[in-house]
Parts: structure tokens; C-alpha cells; sequence
């Protein structure tokens, strides 16, 4: 639980506690010139100026910059007889800060590579693994001893010098498979194979492979963070766990040592929308609910040229922030190089900083909640090479894109965790395309629905096991309430969906007989009573053009709806329509998806948002209230940053459920800083919001 801005400056520290308190983040990453050039009390400033409570600075690794005593650690040649590190520690636990060191072991320099080829990674031809941008240096293997054995003395060395509450390993897992004589060994051991020649997800040894990788670096960070309590009891380790789920551990070695968890999702690359900041929270969140989780937010573009010392605009960093908190994350920032020349970030940082610290009061005695949860699908993804992930994604981001547009608010739950105890929670879960599922994870669904729960599945949903192998049928052919007539076949082209009879599923398509299909098809017939809102036309051919006409009328279910026994509903489509919404931002998919969901729900959702604009939506809630975060997207440049201004949107009518018991006391804006009154009807309570810039968080109080 976050806490008052009042109770922080000394309360949690030095604490095993530590981390309840440490919710707004600066990180400074020295270079390794810095030590001579930089200007501490430029950061003192920051420090203040952001309200920051916690710092995570570079000590050791590729680079040391304090004295380290340790041979073969490089320490940087411009560190004379000074101590940056120490020096900046010192400064942050004067404002009562709390102080986690950075570490980075991915690559070492040639005197210790030339000491320890033990410790360098392989390529597949057996060659030493020349670092990709910094020629002359070494790629170091994650699984080897110069992590287990040399990085633990580092460490170790780090803790006993200064006064930390943690350390934070960057960088840590590894680049790849390792073709190092150590790694061979290791996994023939633990498999019986050789190292994989592939990375293809239906590859056995590959799949072996990393399960042995997420063995290795489970036990890796259960050593570090044990040897790190030897020095200081109350301290932790805590690995850089990237922008992805936490699907690379093993989930009790994370619950044992893990007390805060972040996600390194600095910034936008490429043509990516400003909600997946939060997207990539929920997914970190999805399998430890109880745990705080920060967003660590890069100054500086995220594009692939990798202008690491450049200054993003102010309204991009401001978003990006801003999309963490409404989903519950804390912020840090990051900024490489701590001589500063340009200082456009410093401002946008403050006021972001500010904002969080304004409402954290009230946001921080609360937990994200909703009735809808998508299913994280961990057990698919982890099969995958990571560099390939993106691809198996499609459709679940073509999922969350439709719900954010709907202005619904949902959760993840990562299917790692998935029983009918912790399905019970939602009134209604999404599979957008869990390829992989174990015969468990179908039971847990199979009694979540007996029990009442409503499901909205999609394409290959359980049509292999959690290994790959496929299935005769659907695992959840009984939910579903459909069975396989025909295997999945891809690029399917020029084929739709045609409207069948009146169905609020097909609501909204006025004047349209059909609509897109999918690219990616599967054949099913009902096994059970079902409505076919929408019916398959057979694809037919696209050119030429004068051959470009249906031959056969429609037939085949399109879209499968049913009612089940307990009370719940169920939609399964047989077609990849998150994939082709998301990757073609077709609106009828779009609409298709939300008109799915809100029929599954069989209810009124619990939030509605009405009047015009796009907005990220996320709802909190504790004993005394609920509070409605409102993230502004309304932009040209939503899909693809920098944004260069926001653009205010208003007036909005904000409608909210209201919990059963519960009785509205009050209604405030947070952001705006006004009270405003509450129109209360049954269990609704309806606010209005005259403009939001940025964003705006709506409280209800209970009486």
C-alpha cells in the first residue's frame, strides 16, 4: 500500500518495509566520464523538484564508479579519489530517501574476458560474443560463473560498503542461447539434448531449452537476493524484469524475494499507442495483485537508433507517466549521462512527479479492480523466443485496443495463476487467443463457468497443451459449445462474416449485410444450443476482379453466443479478429469485439463514460470509495509518438456503479482540485467533468 506524502519521510526506512514507501523513483545512470564532469547538486535538485523518495544509481558491473577492492571489476578511469556513488547515496538519505544500487553484468572488458573466457557468451559457431555496439568488449553468459560466482562479490561488495535498501540487476538475463562449453553441459544434463539450433516455438529441445533458462535465472536471483540479506536483513535484490510478464520465473522463488516488482517500459517505439504503459503494468500486476509495481520511464526517445542522451517532448514524458498511474503504477524516471545539455525533460518530469504526489493520498489507499479480465496467456508466450513474442500478441492487443476504445475498465490475470478461486473474482474473462492451455488451466475455466462466470474466447484458444502438442479438439469445446470440423488454416484472404438475424452482438452494423473476416479461419459446428449472430461466407477469390464475388451463401458459425445453465454467457469466434482489428484497425472489428464483451457481461458495465474523445480508463477502489482514472488519448499522435501538445477534451459524464452496502458521501476532482456534485439513481452515480488536459480522477467517497 502506497502512503501519504506526509508519513514519508522517515517511516519504512531501513525497514524490511522499505518498499512500501518508495513510490516516486529518480535513476541516474552514470556514464563512465560523469565522475569528473557531473554536478551533484544539479541532481540534489531534481531530487527535489520531483519529489522523489527513492533513487536507483549505478554502482558496479560493466563499470564500478566507487573504489571497488574487487579484481577484474572495472572501475571507471575517471574516478580518482572520489566516490560518485557514495557521494550521491549520502545526498539522497539526507532527504530521507531510500537508495537502491544499479548493476549491470551483461558485458566485461578484454582484460577479463582474457582471464575468463569461462565467463564470456558463445555464438553458435562456437566464437566469443563481441558486444553488438561497443567493439573490443564481451558479451558475459548469464548462466556461467561470472554471474553466480564474480557478480555475487560485487554485489555482496556493494551492501557491506553503503547504505542500501536494495540492488537492481540490469540487464541480468542473458542475450540468447549460450553455445559456452559450461552451458552445454548444464542443459544436456537438466534435458538430455543438445543446445537448440532454432528458435521456433514448436521445437521440443527448444521449449526445453527455456525451461532450463527460467530455472537458472529463478535460482540466479534466489542467490543474489540471499546473499544481499546476509549484509543487510532488510534488503533486497530486485532483477530489471523488462516490459513483459512475469512468465521467465519461477512464481515462488518471485513471491519469496521479490517485494516490488517494476516494469522497463521506458518509452513508445515504432507505431505504439500511449496506453501500453499501462497495458505492460496490468501484466506484471496479473500474477502478484499485492505487490507494488513501478514504471520506469525513460527522458529520452525509445526508437531503435537509440539517441539514449536525446530529450523526448514534454507532453510525451507527461502521457507516459500519467498512463502508469492510471493503472495503478508508480513512477521512475530514468536519465543516462548525469552532466546534463539539455534540461527540456526536468519540468515535464516535475509536473508528472507532482501530479502522482498530489493524488497519491487517495490513490494509494486503493487497489485497481474491475469485473473484466483478460487472461494474460504466459504458458503460450513463454514457448516463444522473445524476440518473436510480438507476434503471438497480435491478437490480444487487437483485444485490449477494442476494450480501451469501449472506455471499459479490465484487468490481466496471467493464466500462471489461473484457478476457479482467483477466476471468481470476475464477472467475465477474455481469451483472446490462448493457444497453449493444460488440461488444468481448461478445468479451472470449465468450473468458473458451472459456477456463473461468463467467457469471451477467440481463434485457437486452447486447441494445443501447455507443451504445444495439439488437441483433436478444443480443450473448451464444452464452453465454447462448439467442436473443430476443420484445422486452422492462414492467410486466408478476401473472406467476411455475414449479420444473422438481430442479436445485440451484431448491433450497430446498420445498413451492412456483412462485415471483415479473418485472415486466420478455423472450421467449427455447434455441439450445443447457440445463437450465430454472425454466420461465415465461404472466402472466395480476390482477383481478378471480375472473379470477386461470393459463390456460396453463408453458412458455418461465424460468431457462437450462448446462455449457459449457472447464468453466464459465452461468445467464442472461430476467426483471428483481434489480430485483424489490431493490425488493420478495422472499426467493425472493433465494434464487434465491445458489442461481445457487453453482451457476455449480462449487466450494465460498471463504469460509462459518454461525450466525445479517447480515453484509457482505470478504476480503484477501498472501503471509504472508488476512484475512476481518466487518461486523455485524444491526439493525432496517439498510435505513434512523440505527442507535441494535448488537446483537451469535455465536457464528459462520468457514470459509476455503485458497490452493494455502499453510500455516496461526496464527489471530487483530484487533478482539477474541486468538489463536484453526484447525481445518485439506484446503484449509479453519475458525475460530470467539465475538461480534461492530461488526465483527471474522479473520487467517490462512501459514507
Amino acid at each position: 500500500m502506497l502512503m501519504t506524502e506526509d508519513s514519508l519521510s522517515t517511516a519504512g526506512l531501513r525497514t524490511p518495509e522499505w518498499y512500501k514507501s518508495a513510490t516516486r523513483w529518480t535513476q541516474l545512470t552514470f556514464v563512465e566520464d560523469d565522475p569528473q564532469r557531473y554536478d551533484p547538486e544539479f541532481w540534489v535538485d531534481v531530487f527535489k523538484r520531483t519529489k522523489s523518495n527513492a533513487i536507483c544509481l549505478s554502482a558496479g558491473g560493466y563499470i564500478a564508479y566507487y573504489p571497488s577492492e574487487i579484481p577484474l571489476h572495472y572501475v571507471s578511469k575517471f574516478i580518482g579519489d572520489s566516490d560518485p556513488f557514495g557521494r550521491l547515496v549520502d545526498e539522497a538519505r539526507k532527504l530521507n530517501m531510500h537508495v537502491m544500487a544499479r548493476v549491470d553484468p551483461h558485458a566485461i572488458h578484454a582484460d577479463a574476458a582474457e582471464a575468463h573466457p569461462e565467463w564470456v557468451s558463445l555464438t553458435v559457431d562456437r566464437k566469443p560474443r563481441e558486444h553488438w555496439a561497443m567493439p573490443g568488449i564481451y558479451v558475459t553468459c548469464a548462466y556461467s560463473s561470472y554471474n553466480f560466482d564474480f557478480m555475487t562479490k560485487v554485489i555482496v561488495e556493494i551492501a557491506e560498503k553503503y547504505d542500501i535498501d536494495a540492488l537492481f540487476g540490469n540487464r541480468w538475463q542473458g542475450h540468447g542461447v549460450c553455445y559456452c562449453k559450461a552451458c552445454e553441459d548444464n542443459f544436456r544434463a537438466a534435458s538430455g539434448f543438445d543446445l537448440p539450433e532454432t528458435t521456433s516455438a514448436s521445437d521440443p529441445v527448444w521449449q526445453a531449452w527455456a525451461a532450463w533458462r527460467r530455472t537458472t535465472l529463478t535460482r540466479l536471483v534466489a542467490h543474489w537476493d540471499t546473499e544481499v540479506k546476509k549484509v543487510k536483513p532488510h534488503a533486497s535484490f530486485i532483477p530489471n524484469m523488462s516490459g513483459s510478464s512475469l512468465m521467465e520465473f519461477d512464481l515462488s522463488v518471485i513471491k519469496k524475494h521479490c517485494p516490488i516488482l517494476f516494469v522497463d517500459h521506458q518509452g513508445r517505439r515504432n507505431v505504439e499507442p500511449a496506453w501500453s504503459a499501462g497495458r505492460n503494468g496490468k501484466r506484471i500486476r496479473a500474477t502478484f495483485r499485492d505487490r507494488p509495481v513501478g514504471l520506469i520511464t525513460s527522458i529520452g526517445p525509445e526508437e531503435i537508433p537509440r539517441w539514449k542522451d536525446s530529450v523526448q517532448t514534454g507532453p510525451e514524458i507527461e502521457q507516459w507517466v500519467h498512463a502508469g498511474i492510471t493503472q495503478g503504477l508508480f513512477p521512475w524516471f530514468t536519465k543516462f549521462n548525469a552532466c546534463v545539455p539539455d534540461d527540456r525533460w526536468v519540468q515535464p518530469t516535475a509536473n508528472a512527479f507532482n501530479l502522482h504526489a498530489k493524488i497519491e493520498p487517495v490513490l494509494g489507499e486503493m487497489s485497481p479492480t474491475a469485473e473484466i479480465a483478460v487472461i494474460d496467456p504466459a504458458t503460450t508466450l513463454r514457448n516463444w523466443d522473445p524476440d518473436k513474442r510480438h507476434l503471438a500478441e497480435l491478437n490480444d492487443m487487437g483485444f485490449y485496443h477494442a476494450l480501451v476504445e469501449a472506455r471499459l475498465p479490465f484487468e490481466f490475470l496471467s493464466d500462471q495463476i489461473m484457478t476457479a478461486e482467483t477466476l471468481s473474482a470476475y464477472k467475465l474473462i477474455i481469451l483472446a487467443n490462448a493457444t497453449y492451455l493444460s488440461d488444468e488451466q481448461c478445468a479451472a475455466i470449465r468450473a468458473y463457468v458451472a459456477a456463473g462466470g461468463s467467457v469471451v474466447a477467440a481463434h485457437q484458444t486452447s486447441l494445443f497443451d501447455e507443451k504445444g502438442a495439439a488437441r483433436p479438439d478444443f480443450g473448451l469445446a464444452d464452453v465454447f459449445g462448439v467442436t473443430m470440423t476443420a484445422p486452422p488454416r492462414g492467410n486466408v484472404r478476401n473472406s467476411y462474416v455475414a449479420i444473422n438475424g438481430d442479436h445485440p452482438i451484431n448491433a450497430g452494423f446498420a445498413g451492412a449485410t456483412r462485415i471483415i473476416g479473418g485472415t486466420e479461419d478455423i472450421g467449427v459446428e455447434p455441439i450445443a444450443g447457440l445463437e450465430q449472430p454472425f454466420l461465415k461466407i465461404p472466402d472466395f477469390p480476390d482477383l481478378p476482379m471480375e472473379e470477386v464475388y461470393p459463390r456460396l451463401a453463408p453458412q458455418g458459425v461465424g460468431v457462437a453466443a450462448r446462455e449457459t445453465k449457472a447464468g453466464g454467457r459465452v461468445v467464442y469466434i472461430p476467426w483471428n479478429i483481434g489480430e485483424v482489428f489490431w493490425t488493420y484497425m478495422a472499426a467493425d472489428q472493433g465494434l464487434l469485439i465491445a458489442n461481445a464483451v457487453k453482451w457476455a457481461l449480462g449487466k450494465e458495465p460498471e463504469v460509462r463514460v459518454s461525450g466525445k474523445g479517447v480515453l484509457d480508463v482505470g478504476l480503484h477502489q477501498s472501503e471509504n470509495g472508488r476512484v475512476l482514472c481518466l487518461l486523455n488519448l485524444t491526439n493525432p499522435m496517439m498510435m505513434k509518438g512523440p505527442l507535441r501538445d494535448t488537446w483537451p477534451i469535455g465536457p464528459l459524464t462520468v457514470d459509476i456503479e455503485i458497490p452493494l452496502g455502499k453510500k455516496v458521501k461526496s464527489a471530487s476532482l483530484l487533478v482539477s482540485g474541486q468538489n463536484v456534485s453526484v447525481h445518485v439513481e439506484g446503484n449509479r452515480a453519475t458525475v460530470e467533468v467539465s475538461e480534461i488536459e492530461t488526465m483527471e480522477v474522479v473520487h467517490l467517497r462512501w459514507e
